[in-house]
């Protein structure tokens, strides 16, 4: 069902290309025989409309994986340096939140801590929306933070680095072996916001699996049955990609050089001092325009990572 509801999603996405591709023509038939460039604003508005939808339909062509149609998990961790890094970790929950509002994207918080001063110590949010995996997936990796520090009276230039986790939500059909032997699963009491039935009871669930010693947690609802479907879901979607990852290292041998998510292999980079830059050293691109990056103008960059990953993939072809 869910294949069919894509294609027919596509489908309707052609047909309306169509429809404003001819609504154009006939706009320009119209304007040709009666020499009126009164509405040349309304062409060009549409033109760029057309565009703008061809881009996304380009790109969505790219997406071409067996899991990047799914909704994803994302979770953010600071790095080492106490309140600059989960100020920094913060400040990315921030951006994605305003990417996902920018692309329609449904995203709820399922676990959050906060920092003591300021900031996150951990983010787990549920994405949900048409090629959430596919897109966000370039996102995981060490993105890097320069700047000059709020949190420093002598207002020095820190680096501040955060890891982010991206895994594609998995669905209850697919075969992903959880014994329940092999879980310990704790309750507490939930922290911060979120009212007194939240606060004053153990609602919160932590489930730790101890073969892989994955540790998930869901605080968010009110009802610990709800926080233990959540955290099941999230460590479901955890093992599978651990799962998936140990098949593609045993198909190729090439995988033995490909570089793990480590602090000194930071993916992205984020400069606001002394100058303004956002730089993928993956792929090169880059962005002068640091605000409208932080305001989940990101578009530029997932569009630069899938274009260098099917190239890559070719390569190896």
């Amino acid at each position: 069902m869910q294949q069919i509801s894509l294609l027919e999603t596509n489908l309707n996405k052609y047909h309306d290309l169509m429809k404003l591709w001819n609504d154009i023509n006939e706009l320009l038939a119209i304007m040709e025989a009666e020499d009126d460039e009164s509405m040349l604003q309304d062409v060009q508005a549409w033109v760029d409309d057309l565009s703008n939808r061809l881009d996304k339909i380009e790109l969505e062509t790219m997406l071409n994986e067996e899991d990047d149609t799914k909704n994803a998990i994302m979770t953010i961790h600071p790095g080492a340096g106490g309140t600059e890094s989960q100020d920094w970790a913060e400040m990315l929950l921030r951006m994605y939140m305003r990417w996902f509002e920018r692309s329609s994207m449904e995203a709820q918080v399922i676990d959050l801590i906060a920092g003591e001063e300021a900031g996150i110590k951990d983010v787990t949010v549920e994405v949900k929306g048409s090629y959430a995996f596919g897109y966000l997936k370039s996102e995981a990796g060490i993105h890097r933070l320069v700047r000059l520090s709020p949190f420093d009276a002598n207002h020095r230039r820190h680096t501040s680095f955060a890891a982010v986790f991206v895994y594609p939500e998995v669905e209850e059909n697919i075969d992903v072996d959880i014994n329940p032997d092999d879980l310990r699963i704790d309750t507490f009491r939930a922290s911060g916001a979120g009212g007194q039935h939240v606060n004053k009871t153990d609602s919160a669930i932590r489930i730790t699996h101890i073969p892989t010693g994955i540790v998930v947690q869901c605080q968010n609802e009110r009802s610990q049955y709800k926080n233990k479907a959540s955290a099941m879901k999230i460590l479901r979607a955890r093992l599978y990609q651990l799962k998936k990852e140990e098949l593609e290292q045993e198909k190729s041998a090439i995988e033995k050089n490909k570089k793990g998510i480590s602090w000194g292999n930071q993916i992205r980079s984020y400069v606001f001092q002394p100058y303004t830059l956002v730089k993928d050293h993956r792929t090169k691109y880059e962005d002068s325009n640091i605000q409208a990056v932080m305001d989940g103008d990101i578009d530029g960059f997932l569009r630069a990572y899938l274009a260098y990953k099917t190239i890559e993939e070719k390569k190896k072809q």
